[in-house]
């Protein structure tokens, strides 16, 4: 018995040892019991902008697709999660910390993280989710088959936004402006403000803007708006979301109906808005990594966008608000109670 321990610790020496001269930075390894196989531990960098329950759904619907495919933290995944925090610096250090650590793949939630992601990474394989506009914040040089290391899933519907700006005319004909809450230093705003403004326009309505660039100043955005419009909408804007609840209260107390470009925020509380479910579209990112870390070149994988877009209405929101639902507003929306 004793003979057999002693043999047992010397293996154990042995292993150890072998592990300890592993090459610095080469890819870890476990062994399969199955097969005795060595299968390597794939390594995922997250960088995420800020949290918020938009982006959340989305990390989750991605890492259920690894799941789903055979990827399970604690087994043949490690995932490493940064949030910046909002943070333009963060973002940078976040996505050279990803590429140092020499991850196997970078997911970047949101358009900061994947433009920082996207330009540290020469050689990583990058894939976005939530992204408003791929091609204007210069991520791939084209959506099909973008060629590059790059590749991902808008969440942005070529007509939800419109959809958006039009059912604030249906549902209140009488309303002449509407005030947009924006950061108008994040790229996927700035894009989305001008498509309801435009969208605005051909409908008659006034768009009357108030900017916040960092979450503290979200409310007195709102604020600002007090008596200068009948509505207040916002679209899929980071900086907005991670203070929503803040606008939600400004939109209540004042009886202002509140939109949004995204189904997520009507959840939360906007009485309402046309949207994709971000998990969704994390889960096809998913999807798209799980086709890359098997082989495929990223720069063949063409940049997905949303099929559909749905109308989500917020009934407890609207009771809040002072807003009467008619039929006609149920009529095909995802009623939220």
């Amino acid at each position: 018995m004793k003979k057999f321990l002693s043999l047992t610790a010397v293996g154990a020496m042995i292993f150890l040892a072998a592990c300890g001269s592993q090459p610095s930075g080469a890819p870890a390894e476990v062994k399969t019991d199955a097969t005795n196989s060595v299968e390597k531990i794939v390594k995922i960098g997250i960088t995420q902008i800020v949290e918020h329950p938009s982006l959340d759904e989305g990390r989750k619907g991605f890492l259920d697709a690894l799941k789903d495919a055979g990827y399970e933290e604690g087994k043949n995944l490690k995932v490493d999660i940064q949030i910046a925090q909002g943070d333009m610096n963060n973002n940078i250090t976040i996505a050279q910390k990803f590429v140092n650590d020499q991850d196997d793949l970078i997911l970047a939630i949101s358009t900061p993280s994947a433009q920082a992601a996207v330009k540290a990474a020469q050689n990583i394989p990058v894939v976005f989710t939530a992204v408003t506009d791929p091609l204007g914040a210069k991520l791939v040089p084209q959506v099909d088959n973008p060629g590059s290391n790059v590749t991902g899933m808008s969440d942005t519907h070529p007509d939800g936004v419109k959809n958006t700006v039009k059912a604030i005319k249906d549902f209140f004909p009488d309303a002449k402006r509407v005030g947009i809450i924006y950061n108008n230093g994040e790229q996927n705003a700035v894009f989305n403000v001008e498509k309801a403004k435009e969208a605005m326009k051909e409908l008659g309505l006034e768009p009357v803007e108030s900017t916040a660039t960092k979450s503290s100043e979200v409310q007195q955005a709102a604020e600002a708006l007090i008596g200068r419009v009948d509505a207040i909408a916002y679209f899929k804007d980071n900086t907005v979301a991670s203070a929503l609840e803040s606008v939600i209260q400004v939109a209540n107390q004042n009886k202002l109906p509140f939109f949004a470009g995204d189904a997520d925020s009507v959840k939360r509380g906007v009485f309402a808005g046309y949207g994709v479910e971000e998990y969704d579209i994390g889960y096809k990112a998913g999807e798209m990594a799980v086709e890359i870390l098997k082989g495929k070149n990223p720069g063949e994988i063409s940049v997905g966008y949303p099929e559909k877009t749905d109308l989500y209405i917020n009934l407890k929101a609207a009771s809040e608000a002072g807003i009467e639902v008619t039929e006609e507003m149920k009529k095909n929306a995802v009623l939220i109670q």
